[in-house]
């Protein structure tokens, strides 16, 4: 940990200008990372939306499957129930005439059954065709939020590029000000930490750690000597 100088003199407003630029300089930054984690939030309801589209889509293709097979095995049955129709005229025996009889009022009863299933399947695929186009909807409602929302994202984004570039010009500038004697100190802390190498001195205490300070470093700091934090390590300033 550096120790504070007693001869270096670092003016506070300057410090206060770097530490408020450079602190600029980090929300900018935090926007442009934050910028793709927002695009890809909004892709993630498109896709959301996409994904109960497939669903409702494939509920229906089901549906539809399953309305198939139904008709054709009523299709099936009745066909087998004429076969037997057509045998009662050849039956060669009153039992063999009960027999076919009793088959065919049982397949007759499961072909009734079957139709109810079918009318039945055939009302679930309208409801599915419903939702599937409630779906749809909504996800070119997303598409179209999408579409509106990364603009902006990208628009703002843009700004926020050059809002950095102009605050990366301002800071080389006022860096340039800064006593060659601490040039690499600053340096090496602003590299490490960003905009919390520099705190404000408030209430007797360190703005970054809220260490309180000492008699001998506040009279260091109101003199505007180079003085940093003995707990953080920051460069002080007078707030």
């Amino acid at each position: 940990m550096a120790s504070p100088s007693t001869t270096t003199k670092f003016s506070s407003v300057l410090l206060r200008t770097l530490h408020n630029t450079l602190q600029q300089r980090t929300d900018l930054e935090g926007q442009l990372r934050r910028g793709p984690l927002q695009i890809k939030a909004v892709q993630s309801m498109v896709d959301e939306a996409q994904a109960n589209v497939d669903a409702a889509a494939e509920t229906l293709k089901k549906t539809r499957m399953t309305a198939d097979e139904k008709q054709l095995q009523l299709q099936t049955r009745e066909a087998h129930v004429k076969n037997l129709q057509g045998k009662l005229n050849t039956a060669a025996s009153n039992k063999e005439f009960s027999l076919l009889k009793d088959q065919i009022a049982a397949d007759e009863q499961a072909n009734s059954v079957q139709s109810d299933e079918i009318l039945e399947v055939l009302e679930r695929i309208d409801t599915c065709e419903v939702e599937l186009g409630r779906a749809q909807k909504k996800l070119e409602q997303a598409q179209a939020d999408q579409t509106k929302r990364v603009n902006e994202i990208e628009a703002r984004l843009e700004q926020v590029r050059q809002d950095l570039a102009r605050i990366n010009e301002q800071l080389a500038a006022h860096e340039a000000d800064i006593p060659a004697a601490v040039k690499a100190d600053y340096r090496r802390l602003v590299d490490a930490r960003g905009d919390e190498a520099l705190a404000a001195v408030e209430q007797d205490s360190c703005g970054g750690c809220y260490q309180t300070l000492t008699t001998q470093v506040l009279n260091q700091v109101m003199l505007s000597t180079l003085t940093h934090c003995p707990n953080c390590n920051a460069f002080l300033y007078q707030a």
